[in-house]
């Protein structure tokens, strides 16, 4: 799962030309679901969004408060688009979460993000819509990240398993070089019994 997250003073979501959420100071998120997210994603994301410290505390310290900690909005705007795959020119959302496992998804994000948190500070756009998304950015303040689980590219996934050969070949695992010291013990050994076999070879010949 992805999310781009703006600290805003004011954000608004319209469809059609009509406006049917707004809030005042506070977060705008866009919410991308992949189609290997898990509610452990969701999990992850809604308390990360909740908790970070975006915003200054009463002696005006920056980074020192949550949404939370201020009692602030927050506007979530489901973002497909954020699991584009170029190819060319061309974008590419198949790892994407198909819509109609999605929304569902999507809704329960939003349901434990309000369980979470005050339940008439947390609003939303419309699932599916084609929306107008008019944001106030503060600062401007932009963070982006992704849930640990998040999706792999199946390309990138090949080009780190093929470095990973490429470094299993170069340096493969096998017994430790002996040590300086055993190899000389060893070498010792080897000259006493070379030693020995031919006292024996000269007694042999003494008779």
């Amino acid at each position: 799962m992805k999310a781009i997250i703006q600290r805003v003073t004011k954000a608004s979501v319209a469809v059609g030309g009509d406006q049917i959420n707004s809030v005042g100071r506070g977060l705008c998120v866009l919410l991308g679901i992949s189609s290997e997210d898990t509610e452990k994603d969701a999990e992850y994301m809604v308390s990360k969004i909740l908790n970070l410290r975006l915003f200054e505390d009463e002696s005006g310290r920056a980074w020192s408060k949550s949404v939370m900690d201020k009692n602030f909005e927050v506007l979530c705007v489901s973002q497909f688009t954020l699991h584009c795959v170029l190819k060319g020119n061309k974008p590419d959302f198949h790892l994407a979460m198909p819509a109609e496992l999605a929304q569902p998804f999507y809704d329960s994000i939003l349901e434990r993000m309000r369980s979470v948190y005050k339940p008439e500070l947390i609003k939303d756009g419309k699932f599916g819509a084609l929306m107008q998304v008019h944001i106030q950015n503060d600062g401007p303040v932009t963070i982006e990240f992704a849930s640990p689980s998040g999706p792999t590219d199946p390309k990138m996934l090949a080009k780190q398993e093929k470095q990973q050969l490429r470094r299993d070949k170069c340096c493969p695992k096998g017994p430790q070089e002996p040590s300086r010291e055993g190899g000389a013990r060893r070498h010792q050994q080897a000259s006493t019994t070379s030693s020995s076999a031919e006292g024996d070879e000269e007694s042999e010949k003494a008779f």
